[in-house]
Formats: structure tokens, sequence, C-alpha cells
């Protein structure tokens, strides 16, 4: 089975990338970030001409979360909310409020789809909402571990885990996305008995998922790998292949984030 991830950022905008690329590369699920529009508004068509169930958690122009299935999936649901209770909603009452979570069931895998907050910048309020978002992830986490023994958390993490995931990791290290409190929460997610499918594979820098649209960034190679595939212990162990397709990305008016496909 072939998952992706891809940060569309705007599926309207970006809708004829991504129908071409699933025509090039029919992948059985396909997880997409930054959707930018309301569930009604969403444009389902296209995608289910290819064959492909569409679910979606969006909202009017940020943030929006989706899964596009060959198969139907099972156990859907969006936000932290329906696993971890209403204490959720009452303690932490914004975190539910983005559109930053999505989850189904396929031929036995939980596929968990995140789009997690960026953070802005060190220190500021949006960075202390990210780490209260990656801890109650964390809990979300460890709860579903109990039921389900395959999962694949894939998405946009807004963390660059490793220096070799920079390519200034001179200069980029310690601020954000790479800061050592959001690599700290990110860590201790993994600890739960995750593990990234990418380095299984790959283990030079160089590799990367996103990069800015100022200063000729792709054309330079200047990115980030902030797009990951995290996999529970079986499922590392079966997976084939993990490759990152720079090849929407030179496109005209490309999102700039890459497709990142894992087989399993």
């Amino acid at each position: 089975m072939q998952i992706a991830t891809w940060n569309v950022n705007s599926i309207r905008t970006r809708q004829e990338h991504v129908v071409a690329w699933l025509q090039q590369n029919p992948v059985d699920v396909l997880c997409l970030q930054e959707t930018k529009v309301v569930d009604a508004d969403f444009p389902r068509s296209p995608f289910e001409q290819l064959n492909y169930h569409v679910y979606v958690s969006g909202q009017k122009s940020y943030n929006g979360v989706a899964i596009l299935s060959r198969s139907p999936l099972t156990d859907v649901s969006t936000g932290f909310t329906p696993i971890l209770g209403e204490a959720i909603a009452t303690s932490l009452s914004e975190i539910d409020t983005q559109k930053r979570l999505i989850t189904g069931v396929i031929a036995g895998i939980r596929i968990i789809n995140l789009y997690v907050p960026n953070g802005a910048a060190v220190g500021g309020e949006k960075y202390e909402y990210k780490l209260r978002w990656l801890q109650v992830l964390r809990e979300y986490l460890q709860s579903l571990l109990i039921v389900s023994a395959n999962i694949c958390i894939c998405g946009d993490f807004n963390i660059a885990l490793e220096d070799c995931d920079l390519h200034d990791p001179v200069n980029l290290t310690g601020n954000i996305m790479a800061s050592e409190l959001e690599r700290q929460a990110l860590r201790e997610i993994l600890a739960l008995g995750f593990s990234d499918a990418f380095r299984k594979f790959t283990s030079e820098a160089g590799h990367y998922s996103w990069w800015d649209y100022r200063g000729g960034a792709f054309r330079r190679n200047l990115g980030w790998r902030i797009d990951h595939h995290y996999l529970t212990a079986d499922l590392y162990k079966q997976a084939k292949s993990c490759f990152i397709d720079i090849t929407p990305r030179k496109l005209s008016k490309p999102s700039d984030h890459a497709p990142v496909v894992v087989e399993v």
C-alpha cells in the first residue's frame, strides 16, 4: 500500500496539480494539508472521478486536512476530542477549533493526517500553542496505541527533527521549526513507538520536502525536511520504500511543499 502526504497550500489553487499527480501516481491514500476551504466547498468531484473516497475537515482560508482513499475508510474522526473526550474541549478550547487532524482506518492501518502548527517565532504565543498542541497529540496517540497496533502518522509537522533535515543547520538550528523544545516534543511522541520511514532508506542530508518561495530556494535546494511519515514497529519493518517527489514543486505556481510517499 502506498500512502502519500502533501501540503498543497490551498486545494482549490492546486487542484489541477493534485489531479495530475494522482493520475501519474495512483497511490492508495493521499493525505492533504492546508486545504484552506470549508467542507462544503472542497472540490470532491475531480477526485471522486479518479475513484477516490474523500474525507475532509476544513475551515475558511486557513489550515484544513483531507484524506483521499481508493478504498473506503472506517472509524473516521477529526480533531482530538473524539478520542480524548470533552476534557480537551473544555480545558484547551483552542486545540480543536483549528482543523489540523483527521484519521481513519484502511486495511488494518490507522492513518493519522496532521497539520502541526507552524509556531511563527520561538517564544511567542503561537510557539507556546504549538508546544501545547504537540503535548495533546502525544496524549491522543497514547490512547490510540491501546487499541491500534499499526499506525501511520503523516503530514506537515513543521519540524525539522535533525540538523541533516536543514540546508543550513548552523544558522537555522534553534530557530522556529528547528528549536530544541519543538524537537524534544516530537522526540517524546516518537518514543511512544514510532520511527521515521524516510530515514529507514535514506541517511544522508540534502533531501527536503519544503522550500521557501523566496530567494530561489527551490532552484538552489535551500530546503527543509518537515513532512514526515512515522510508523509503528511492524509497519516500519515491512516498509518497502519512502521517497520525496519533487516533480510538482517544479510546476508553475506550485505548492511550496512536495509529496512524500511511503510504501508499506
